[in-house]
């Protein structure tokens, strides 16, 4: 059974046990107490309300991440609505195309965005209300905004929702080129969050880390967890975020108990923050996700950190985290291979299925599936995907189609194994790109690695490996050839190697593939 019906109420009843309490905290900014928090929220509801919202509309936020943010979010779910955020780094035209997709009704948008959105905007003829902060920061603007509106509008209650309407819709890569919109309901996000309470135990002395961006689904588990137990939501500034030097004195000086973030941020945290400088006696859990940690990273994070707690969360956008692994307290120095995704989370269901449909033993490899009310709805405005994205089972019954293969070991534990569309055939052989980046992180000078294939008239397949390494220890390509030929079979050895100062990300700090083949095309 869920505990609310609404994401809102989570700040709601938190407002109230913990009135005094610090709700978010902007490093170097400022920070807001529960009370002012949902006080100024249920006056953007106000205003929204006032603007013509109204249950099942959406709202769009462009904004730096910031208290101002945090609180456009709540205000959005108190009025009904489903909030759709926007990378403020990216382009004006990508943003200006995901907001008109959904058909926003209102937009909260800082200054410096607003004459470049409304261009592309108008270009499309669509016409949404803004609400124009001046900037971020501490939720001075936010309040500003909604205080100094031009017009006056009346106090109006929350809106409580049914469980099955839309909380928010977060935009992913689309294979056609164009975002597409993953629908999560508040049933999907709360089952999530009273997963996360079963198993992490947060309490209201909790400093939880935001290191993931709004729109990215990782910021689910920093918002709603702590606020549902009255800790506090440590932000983490974009530029910051991607700082080792910056990052690892923040952890310590804000005293962070809960982290969360992709592996890479953690490698590179382990790699160059110099964190033995720092106190690091207040973390207590830290939570991975979003793609594998090679191991020797982890194995330095954890002499780093020996004492918190380490889970590998896995699960795409569309069903948040549906396995998770606790790490061992002792990684054995032999061990060169990642560690599983392993066993479902209590409100999911897990199958693992062959390209027929058909539920394979365990120790065949096969497509993760999986069932739960904390899976997504489906795409926004693209029933087709979305009918693609699910198998039915004999009962009638939806099952999201990972594109990830796995294993199910004798134990239950799932491993995973490659993504459905990183495979290649080589030579006759059928060929992981992963398996060739998990070669090459063997080598103790590379520090990123990131595996292509392109099309070849005369080879048919042509793997091109994208390196970068410390500064100090660059191997020759002849070194890096020898290394090859020791650790990975011939047909996986890459038939180019190309260093890069540093391997270019997604806005949610992945590796960008699709940037990667753009450079070689």
């Amino acid at each position: 059974m869920l505990s609310k019906a609404g994401l809102f109420e989570f700040l709601d009843e938190s407002s109230q046990k913990y009135p005094e309490a610090l709700a978010s905290i902007e490093p170097g900014i400022g920070s807001i107490t529960y009370h002012k928090l949902s006080a100024i929220t249920s006056r953007l509801r106000d205003l929204l309300f006032h603007l013509g919202i109204r249950r099942g509309d959406r709202v769009g936020i462009y904004l730096h991440k910031s208290i101002d943010s945090l609180g456009a979010i709540f205000g959005i779910l108190k009025s009904g609505a489903a909030y759709v955020p926007v990378d403020p780094t990216a382009p004006a035209a990508r943003n200006a195309y995901i907001l008109n997709d959904c058909a926003v009704k209102a937009i909260i948008v800082e200054k410096e965005f607003l004459e470049g959105l409304k261009t592309e905007l108008e270009q499309v003829g669509a016409t949404p209300h803004f609400i124009v902060l001046e900037k971020t920061g501490a939720g001075n603007y936010l309040q500003a905004a909604v205080e100094n509106f031009p017009e006056a509008f009346q106090v109006v209650d929350n809106v409580h929702p049914d469980a099955n309407d839309l909380a928010y819709i977060l935009y992913t890569s689309g294979s056609t080129g164009k975002p597409k919109g993953v629908m999560l309901t508040h049933r999907a996000a709360i089952s999530f969050v009273d997963w996360c309470s079963e198993v992490f135990d947060p309490q209201a002395s909790d400093r939880f880390s935001s290191h993931a961006p709004f729109h990215f689904d990782l910021s689910i588990l920093d918002i709603y967890v702590p606020i549902k137990h009255g800790a506090a939501v440590v932000l983490v500034s974009e530029e910051i975020g991607k700082d080792p030097v910056r990052l690892a004195p923040l952890i310590s000086e804000n005293k962070i108990t809960i982290w969360y973030s992709t592996p890479s941020i953690l490698s590179f945290l382990a790699q160059f923050g110099k964190m033995e400088k720092y106190d690091y006696s207040s973390l207590r859990t830290v939570l991975f996700a979003g793609e594998v940690f090679p191991i020797k990273h982890l194995q330095r994070l954890k002499n780093l950190l020996p004492a918190p707690a380490y889970f590998n969360l896995y699960g795409p956008t569309e069903t948040n985290v549906c396995t998770y692994y606790p790490i061992p307290t002792e990684i054995p120095v032999e061990r060169t291979i990642p560690f599983p995704i392993g066993v479902a989370c209590s409100h999911y269901r897990i199958k693992v299925l062959d390209e027929m449909g058909q539920e394979v033993a365990k120790g065949t490899e096969g497509e993760l599936c999986g069932t739960s009310p904390g899976m997504m709805e489906g795409y926004w405005n693209l029933p087709e995907r979305t009918a693609n994205a699910f198998w039915i089972d004999d009962n009638g019954e939806k099952w999201y189609k990972t594109g990830d293969i796995v294993v199910e070991e004798a134990d239950g534990v799932y491993t995973y194994i490659s993504r459905r569309d990183r495979m290649v055939k080589k030579r006759g052989y059928r060929v992981e790109l992963g398996e060739i980046e998990s070669g090459l992180y063997k080598h103790p000078a590379v520090k990123e690695a990131a595996v292509i294939a392109t099309q070849d008239d005369e080879q048919g397949v042509k793997t091109i490996a994208f390196l970068s390494c410390k500064e100090d220890e660059k191997p020759s390509l002849v070194q890096l050839k020898r290394f090859c030929t020791e650790n990975l079979p011939q047909y996986m050895i890459p038939d180019i190697i190309k260093f890069l100062e540093v391997l270019p990300k997604t806005s949610t700090d992945k590796i960008n593939y699709q940037e990667l083949k753009r450079m070689v095309s």
